[in-house]
């Protein structure tokens, strides 16, 4: 993981070389706003660093309750649904990220130009990472801090390559409308002790505005992951971490050993929606330079489509077919297709095998979604439960066979990944297991190469040269020999 602190000058010169990567602007922070959060006007100055922050230096106790109360929003649930049920809701734009057609940034810049943390990373062989989704609870901290707590735990390993360097998170961080005054509660404070990047996909909730608020969409978002600079935001609410700086709500993250292309899936409850006539296409055109460039390049490494919508999902939350066809044509034309495909928004989660009917290749699409919102189960109440796995789109002449192959709506948790030269392995972590717990609940492995589903090659981290110097300890021993 990143070094939480470097020497002044070192920090003054990785700052310098991540911001030549991102547009300079005029200074200010993306999305101003004046709404009030945690006691200090948003419209307050952020205080800029020259270099990222993660954790807090100490850990602390998790909060029973949280620092703003946060109403009910069912008067601002009926407006929408009204509207929705007029046929009244639409995609909301969004501003245009920093860099261009193929906006980019990579582990380097959010590490603050740490290049020897990129290095160990590099040299170990592989990279670890955690994903989630659906973050944000309005009840209470207790269920976002079991998932945090059981993820912050991750940190604590034998072996250092086994350590996370950054989370991603899949949607839906601050409910119910991105509001920044609940920022405090539902992201910083229950991260504080997470020490590393957060990243995040926008879901639906963070672009939504609430009817009965005078509000711009994504405006908290921008401000605190879509930055210019290393800044502590007035959302932090006096704790550390720095805001994030992806360059907009699309853009390509580059980390040794993987690719991720994230895109928002916009504002509506079901379907997603990444280009129509409200929003233009602008990220048709990013999906479709990004997959040029890797094909361009002969990349190799694992590649990962993530969105807050997923592509394949049942229970509350339908598939998002159209979104999926729209990014299926320009994999299509390229001949580049996802190693596996990362999501959130369905309250629980789900997981898929898609066989392509072309090729006989395998994609795994993760549903992340009980990342401390609240569950959603997938069979209606007096229904019987699903049962894993099954079929749920048979293969014909122009659908490719999509399986369901596990799920849980009973559990909080998260996805820890792993990628390597060779392999990519997505593992879903239950949160009620505890911190202790070290082995998944499910897990998936994809061959980079082959691009279908493995057995994964485990690492040794060291039980076979102990057990081996403890038998060769044992055999020096007179009257220990075999036989004796």
């Amino acid at each position: 993981m990143a070094a939480k602190s470097t020497s002044k000058t070192q920090s003054k010169k990785s700052a310098t070389a991540a911001k030549e990567k991102r547009r300079p602007d005029s200074g200010t922070t993306p999305g101003a706003s004046t709404n009030t959060t945690a006691g200090m006007n948003a419209f307050a100055a952020p205080r800029v660093l020259d270099h990222p922050v993660f954790a807090q230096p100490q850990p602390t106790p998790d909060p029973s309750v949280f620092r703003v109360p946060h109403p009910s929003d069912d008067a601002a649930y009926k407006e929408i649904d009204k509207l929705n049920a007029e046929h009244k809701l639409f995609a909301l734009p969004f501003p245009a990220p920093r860099g261009g057609v193929e906006p980019q940034v990579a582990l380097a810049d959010v590490f603050g130009g740490n290049q020897k943390a990129i290095d160990s990373i590099t040299s170990a062989g592989q990279l670890v990472f955690h994903a989630t989704g659906d973050c944000g609870s309005v009840k209470g901290p207790a269920t976002q801090n079991e998932v945090a707590d059981k993820m912050t735990a991750d940190f604590t390993e034998a072996d250092p390559a086994e350590v996370p360097q950054f989370a991603l998170l899949l949607g839906d961080i601050v409910y119910s409308f991105g509001e920044g005054q609940y920022y405090y509660d539902q992201f910083y404070e229950p991260y504080r002790d997470y020490p590393a990047p957060i990243l995040a996909c926008a879901g639906n909730h963070d672009g939504m505005v609430s009817p009965e608020a005078h509000a711009t969409s994504l405006d908290a978002y921008l401000r605190n992951f879509c930055a210019s600079d290393f800044a502590v935001t007035p959302e932090a609410g006096g704790l550390s971490r720095t805001a994030q700086i992806q360059p907009g709500v699309f853009f390509t993250f580059e980390a040794p050993f993987v690719r991720v292309l994230a895109l928002y899936s916009n504002t509506l409850e079901d379907p997603g929606v990444i280009a129509d006539p409200h929003i233009g296409t602008s990220q048709l055109d990013f999906l479709d330079a990004a997959l040029k460039r890797i094909k361009d390049e002969g990349y190799e490494g694992a590649l990962l489509f993530a969105t807050h919508h997923p592509p394949y999902a049942i229970g509350r939350h339908s598939s998002s077919v159209d979104m999926l066809a729209q990014i299926d044509a320009i994999c299509e034309r390229h001949g580049v297709w996802p190693h596996a495909f990362l999501s959130g928004h369905a309250h629980n989660y789900q997981r898929y095998t898609r066989t392509r009917g072309s090729d006989g290749t395998q994609i795994p699409y993760v549903v992340c979604g009980n990342g401390g919102h609240g569950l959603v189960k997938l069979a209606k109440p007096g229904s019987p439960a699903p049962r894993a796995p099954q079929v749920v789109q048979a293969a014909s002449n122009d659908t490719d066979q999509v399986v369901l192959e596990n799920y849980d709506d009973t559990h909080y948790g998260y996805l820890r990944v792993v990628a390597t030269q060779s392999q990519l392995r997505i593992e879903y972590h239950s949160a009620a297991d505890g911190a202790q717990t070290k082995a998944p609940n499910d897990y998936v492995n994809v061959s980079l190469a082959g691009r279908k589903i493995a057995h994964f090659v485990a690492r040794d981290l060291g039980h076979p040269q102990a057990a081996a110097e403890a038998r060769a300890r044992l055999a020096r021993q007179p009257g220990k020999r075999r036989g004796k």
